[in-house]
């Protein structure tokens, strides 16, 4: 999967998309892509990172509590 590194506007090959997915790692491993040589991967910090498009990642893939308003709402049941 190729991502946009958001600092240089270069994109980036993911190498490690459970990284990616899990939103407890705040790191992915990828490689830029520019050049004719393939780069050396790198380790990189998930935040700066958008969609070739320019669209942010998905909240569940950077925030490991995205959830828990809904969870706890849940939990404690409506306000009477």
């Amino acid at each position: 999967m190729f991502l946009k590194h958001k600092p240089t506007g270069r994109l980036v090959e993911v190498l490690s998309l459970n990284d990616l997915f899990n939103p407890y790692h705040t790191r992915l491993v990828g490689r830029f892509h520019y050049g004719e040589e393939i780069q050396d991967p790198e380790q990189l910090p998930k935040a700066e990172f958008v969609f070739p498009s320019g669209e942010a990642l998905p909240r569940c893939w950077l925030d490991p509590h995205y959830r828990d308003e809904q969870v706890f709402a849940r939990r404690v049941g409506p306000k009477r």
